[in-house]
């Protein structure tokens, strides 16, 4: 009984965390546990991106980079998921080679509604869909250097809060 207790202290304890997480601080995993999404700081409000984070493929420990840049007319949250890309001054067909996803960062509500990322310091989205990420991956070159073994799911749901 009081096992249990303590377990559910626990859950309760990271539920609450992950409800108060800041956009810049949130973890989402998709649903086969396969990978992790993990947003960071940008670190500087002159940045052309609004949003920073890492991407893990847990079976290989290989990370890969993303960003998000504000888009207008239509607003959208345009993501890009890449992998060993070059530094420095790079050229379009670099980064091109170099980007295994690139699309638009939806939040999804509990109602089926679908909006912008939020801004850095907000409250974290629940769920995120970044639509065709799977078949990104399993198309990609970390596929067939056998660095991502499972295709991961679309949907990504808030999985808990860095410190």
């Amino acid at each position: 009984m009081r096992t249990a207790l303590v377990v559910a202290g626990l859950f309760a304890a990271t539920a609450a965390c992950a409800a108060e997480c800041r956009q810049d601080r949130a973890i989402y995993a998709d649903r086969d546990g396969g990978y992790e999404l993990i947003f960071e700081p940008v670190g500087s409000s002159a940045a052309a991106t609004s949003h920073h984070f890492k991407v893990k493929v847990l079976s290989s420990g290989t990370v890969l980079d993303g960003i998000v840049m504000p888009g207008d007319d239509p607003a959208r949250s345009n993501g890009m998921v890449m992998h060993n890309c070059p530094e420095g001054d790079v050229t379009g067909e670099e980064i091109a080679a170099c980007t295994v996803w690139e699309g638009v960062v939806y939040t999804l509500d509990g109602a089926g509604g679908a909006d912008l990322l939020p801004a850095e310091g907000a409250k974290a989205a629940e769920t995120l869909l970044l639509a065709g990420f799977g078949p990104s991956v399993r198309y990609s070159t970390l596929w067939d250097e056998g660095r991502a073994k499972v295709a991961p799911w679309d949907v990504l749901k808030l999985k808990g809060c860095a410190a």
